[in-house]
């Protein structure tokens, strides 16, 4: 207490001889942490408030959907929604279908991208720029632009016409997640020139002198890679699985050009909707139009399902993720 006071009276002692300056410059740090606060908030409370009231309307009856005096907290509490998405989206076998292949699409992704942002980053080779700039190209295109010359190499797919020499004809790769491979393999995957520009950023902002010490002991190219440098890159390695992970997750266009009656969570959620009158009818006998407060319900209810093992996803791998966000820069 007593050295409290007296960091007090030589506050008071020293912003008198300041002429006030230095009690003004405690009151604007002060407002400026007060509207710091304030912006955050906000900002926190844009991006959750969207989520917090599809939580809310999840669990709610219809009746507390269209009664204006219920806005955040359901009076009739149920769990039936989450039971009529499960039976309309069959949640359980999507899930297991989207598991499988967001895993391994983001997997062989990531491992891909790794090598060519590497690299990008660290070897020299011939137009290497312009090889770069495909890589921009990637990114910048859409996916829509190419999607009929996508549907048509797939659909009769070739390799210097061995197959139509062999067999007599190309092969369908449509309705399967071989495309989803190959594309993925070849760095022409979702997002792929986003990843591979990540990682040789990343790599670019380490020492030489770290690869430089391990050639000087004996080490090659590819167990300095291995045992050096892939540690390193762990926390962007990371974020770009993440990244691969939840695009290909919630992919929709490539989803539905490529994979036939495969269910997917992104495609189950798509028809939800549509097939609710269908699900009630099979109960009532009577096939009826639905209330756009009870649809958007469901339609709430399932987006809640789609992303919750994102979220789970997230929460294990939060860390490197903050971390490769923090440590990592751009370097020109």
């Amino acid at each position: 207490m007593t050295r409290v006071k007296i960091h007090k009276e030589n506050f008071w002692v020293r912003n008198q001889k300041s002429e006030g300056y230095l009690l003004k410059k405690k009151i604007m740090e002060i407002l400026v942490h007060v509207c710091r606060f304030v912006l955050l908030f906000g900002l926190c409370f844009l991006i959750l408030q969207p989520l917090l009231n599809k939580i809310s309307v999840s669990f709610m009856e219809e009746q507390d959907l269209l009664d204006p005096i219920v806005v955040s907290v359901p009076v009739h509490f149920t769990l039936s929604n989450y039971e009529v998405c499960n039976e309309i989206m069959h949640y359980w076998e999507a899930f297991k279908n989207s598991m499988i292949i967001s895993l391994t699409v983001s997997i062989l992704q990531v491992a891909v991208c790794t090598i060519v942002g590497y690299g990008f980053a660290r070897f020299k080779f011939p137009l290497k720029k312009l090889w770069f700039a495909a890589v921009m190209l990637i990114v910048i295109i859409p996916p829509q632009l190419i999607s009929t010359s996508l549907h048509l190499h797939f659909r009769f797919f070739d390799i210097f016409g061995l197959f139509q020499l062999i067999a007599g004809h190309s092969l369908n790769l449509k309705a399967s997640v071989v495309p989803y491979y190959l594309m993925s393999a070849t760095c022409m995957g979702l997002k792929n020139g986003l990843y591979i520009y990540m990682i040789r950023q990343f790599f670019r902002n380490i020492p030489n002198d770290m690869e430089e010490a391990a050639y000087v002991d004996g080490c090659g190219m590819f167990r300095t890679f291995f045992t050096i440098m892939l540690p390193e890159g762990m926390p962007i390695i990371t974020s770009c699985f993440l990244f691969a992970f939840v695009w290909q997750w919630t992919d929709g266009f490539y989803s539905k050009m490529f994979i036939g009656g495969k269910r997917l969570v992104s495609i189950s959620i798509a028809g939800a909707v549509d097939e609710l009158p269908s699900y009630i009818a099979k109960f009532t006998g009577v096939r009826s139009s639905v209330s756009v407060a009870y649809s958007n319900c469901i339609l709430a209810t399932g987006t809640l399902m789609v992303i919750i093992p994102v979220v789970v996803l997230y929460l294990f791998a939060q860390r490197q993720f903050v971390e490769s966000i923090s440590s990592s820069g751009i370097k020109m």
